[in-house]
């Protein structure tokens, strides 16, 4: 009998150390969980789209050169949507567009076309010498800034422009610093379109992907 009691005893003791254990993992399990919420960092390449003020916020992603005009119109109708019947007005936006992958020539100007035209679009025939939707006659893009939208510009496919133009033993540097000094109005080089999108977004701009 007392050997039984014994047995019962050990037997109790055990499942109490088990379900203690239990509590205690459970609890370690919670606090190494307990992380903090992410957030994203910060870089001060990308201060200027914290101080946009505005409303509402978006970003355009446009990547083909059949998107650019799809882009414009996109951004005249969030200025239009928005101001009617919501009230909310121009200056109110903080619009964002990124030019990158085959899009990224259009962010140049008519002194980058009018030198490298042949070797930014050699289906056209006579050669571009001006951006469609920068030049003179179509300053579209150079309007969309006089309201305010800016404009990020790929740097990775910038630099992969650069050295076709440059062609082989030629000085890519030299033709990405003129690129680079001659981007439409309201833009500016980014490291890479991708990058800027995916910022912009942690930066809380809605994203649209033109196309």
């Amino acid at each position: 009998m007392t050997s039984t009691k014994q047995n019962r005893r050990a037997l109790i003791a055990g499942l109490g150390m088990a379900a203690t254990t239990v509590t205690l993992g459970a609890r370690d399990a919670r606090a190494q969980g307990a992380a903090s919420p992410f957030a994203p960092a910060r870089h001060e390449q990308d201060a200027w789209m914290a101080a946009m003020p505005g409303k509402h916020r978006v970003v355009l992603d446009i990547v083909s050169p059949e998107g650019v005009p799809d882009g414009i119109r996109f951004v005249g109708n969030l200025f239009t949507g928005n101001k009617s019947p919501y009230g909310v007005e121009e200056p109110e936006l903080a619009i964002v567009v990124v030019l990158r992958h085959s899009a990224t020539a259009y962010g140049y100007t008519d002194a980058i076309w009018s030198k490298y035209g042949k070797t930014i679009d050699g289906k056209a025939t006579p050669p571009p010498v001006a951006n469609p939707y920068n030049s003179a006659e179509r300053p579209q893009l150079a309007g969309l800034a006089k309201r305010g939208v800016q404009f990020m510009v790929c740097g990775t496919a910038s630099r992969g422009l650069a050295g076709r133009i440059a062609g082989p033993g030629g000085d890519a540097e030299a033709v990405l610093k003129d690129m680079t000094a001659n981007l439409i109005p309201n833009a500016r080089l980014v490291s890479a379109g991708v990058v800027g999108v995916t910022h912009a977004q942690e930066y809380g701009f809605t994203y649209l992907y033109v196309g």
